[in-house]
């Protein structure tokens, strides 16, 4: 995501590069190129002009360091603005009540239904909450069943009535049922239509009057560009709703709808859906996506993701096998299913500083793991237990058996070999110190 609005914005500050000094002169032009980027993107004309505006009187106001280039020194003032325009801090979900009802409104086709399955699943995973869906889509053929589907995928149950075409009865009978057995978050999925109508308007202003939600979400698709932005205006006036979710940001989006919705409309954006899975869902930090708009990378958000998907104890085994060098084939597979569970390759790749531009061109396919799992589900027990046993007439059979070659199996087995030296060698503090007390003396490059 933001891939054309990386390069247009880092063509903008090559404006100030080999620049000496701020001037009124150098910042205009950049700054003409960055509303450039940013319409292009998609962005509304009027928040465009908004930001731009306070980029170019930040900037001016500055004193550059002699340490500080023009360029950096704008890249910086850009990543507080962007921050700024999207919200500036975190806004969490206000779990009230009990229950706390939580009701889900949008367009058809923005991803009402999969959002409130993952919705439902971050809250029973991430907040020990009990929550229960409610299929309160009562025209869309298929949306109860998908609904059921998904709450069978995430552990959370489904309230239906298939006899009802009374969306605000079959809420109040979900709350009803909620109280009943005990569940303290109840996730209303709603009917959409295909473009804003006053009946749509009526039976989701209905619904709400009835249930006295503690929050509202708009579900927005963010590949809808500036058309999402007024989707999102027109909701707004009828709902009031709490916040925003920008749903398809792995997708080939411009990223306009992320920029201005905020501005527009004054409400935060809460979440944010990053792909197909129940998982692929993250709380939006308007300050992480700053950091991955100018393509700095989004650290905290890739440690936190992997923090949910280690197991300490796990782990813990894990560095006593690397210290006796007892690393084998069964331990390398786990940590791929460990990295797959976290998201898209491309999406994780991205949040490394400085790597999403240098692969911005790389196709990085979701299943690039699938050749290496192969490779080693071809393998005996005893041999992913023994890699060292593992001779030439073995790697053959290990190549017929995954369907890859010969020269395959060569390069995992050389990459895991290396892997398991360097690993040894950090497992051991005095050697680590060592390794990276010679790092500068090393040809690298040469």
């Amino acid at each position: 995501m933001f891939e054309n609005l990386q390069d247009k914005l880092d063509r903008a500050f090559k404006v100030l590069k080999g620049q000496g000094s701020i001037s009124e002169i150098n910042v205009a032009e950049t700054v003409k190129e960055i509303r450039k980027a940013l319409l292009d993107a998609d962005v509304n004309y009027k928040t465009a002009k908004t930001f731009t505006d306070e980029v170019r009187e930040k900037a001016l106001g500055q004193n550059v360091l002699t340490s500080v280039s023009p360029g950096q020194l704008l890249t910086k003032i850009m990543n507080d603005e962007l921050a700024s325009l999207m919200g500036g801090t975190v806004t969490e979900l206000e779990l009230k009540g009990n229950p706390t009802v939580i009701l889900i409104a949008g367009l058809n086709g923005a991803g009402k239904t999969t959002f409130s399955g993952k919705l439902a699943n971050y809250l029973k995973d991430k907040k020990n909450k009990k929550p229960l869906l409610v299929a309160g889509d009562v025209y869309r053929p298929a949306a109860v069943d998908q609904l059921q589907i998904l709450g069978e995928q995430v552990g959370v149950p489904v309230y239906a009535n298939l006899e009802s075409k009374d969306p605000v009865a079959i809420a109040m009978e979900g709350i009803a049922e909620a109280k009943r057995n005990g569940n303290n978050v109840v996730i209303i999925d709603t009917a959409g239509r295909l473009a804003i109508d006053e009946a749509l308007m009526n039976e989701i202003s209905a619904v709400k009057v009835a249930t006295q939600p503690q929050e509202i979400l708009f579900v927005v698709d963010s590949m809808t560009g500036q058309d999402a932005v007024n989707t999102a205006k027109a909701f707004n006036d009828r709902l009031d709703y709490t916040g925003v979710v920008l749903t398809k940001l792995d997708g080939d989006t411009r990223g306009g709808a992320a920029l201005s919705i905020k501005s527009v409309v004054n409400k935060p954006i809460k979440f944010i859906g990053t792909g197909e899975k129940m998982e692929a869902l993250d709380v939006f930090y308007p300050d992480r996506m700053a950091s991955r708009i100018l393509g700095m990378g989004d650290v905290i958000s890739l440690v936190e993701r992997a923090q949910q998907q280690f197991d300490e104890k796990e782990a813990a085994e894990l560095q006593k096998k690397i210290r006796k060098n007892k690393f084998d084939f069964n331990d390398f597979q786990s940590q791929i299913q460990q990295i797959k569970k976290m998201g898209n390759m491309k999406d994780l790749m991205g949040m490394i500083p400085g790597a999403g531009k240098a692969l911005k061109d790389v196709e990085i396919e979701d299943d690039a793991f699938k050749p290496i799992e192969a490779i080693i589900q071809s393998m005996t027990p005893y041999e992913r237990e023994n890699p060292d046993i593992i001779s030439q007439p073995r790697r053959q059979r290990i190549a017929n058996g995954s369907g890859t070659d010969l020269q395959e199996v060569n390069k995992l087995m050389k990459q895991f070999n290396d892997m398991k030296k360097v690993m040894k060698q950090f497992s051991n503090p005095a050697a680590a110190a060592k390794l990276m007390k010679n790092m500068p003396k090393m040809p690298f490059g040469k």
